[in-house]
């Protein structure tokens, strides 16, 4: 790829991204009031998006949990309990990352 490939990359993507964020602005324009269809949007879709992402991660956990398997669903264990805990999304993530990652030190 050459420079002006790659510049020519960068600016649509950037171009892009300033579409899509101003969008929003454009369309609801200055009314106070957020429309029905995109607050149920914003209340569905983040618990919808970590489901998909669990089913993603745990895809590959062999069925009889040997190996990592059991350190994957012990590092869901904590996410979730994290989460029940502090009610804190970033904990929750960064927490049960970490404890996977002694897992597989300790264990692999």
């Amino acid at each position: 790829m050459s420079n002006i490939q790659a510049l020519t990359a960068i600016a649509l993507a950037a171009a892009c991204t300033l579409f899509m964020r101003a969008l929003p602005f454009t369309l609801l324009g200055k009314k106070q009031e957020i429309p029905a269809a995109v607050r149920y949007l914003g209340k569905i879709l983040p618990a919808a998006i970590m489901a998909v992402l669990i089913v993603y991660c745990l895809k590959s956990v062999p069925t009889d949990f040997g190996g990592t398997g059991l350190c994957q669903l012990l590092a869901v264990g904590v996410c979730v309990l994290l989460h029940l805990w502090k009610k804190n999304t970033l904990l929750s993530i960064v927490g049960s990352t970490a404890f996977y990652m002694v897992l597989l030190q300790v264990i692999g």
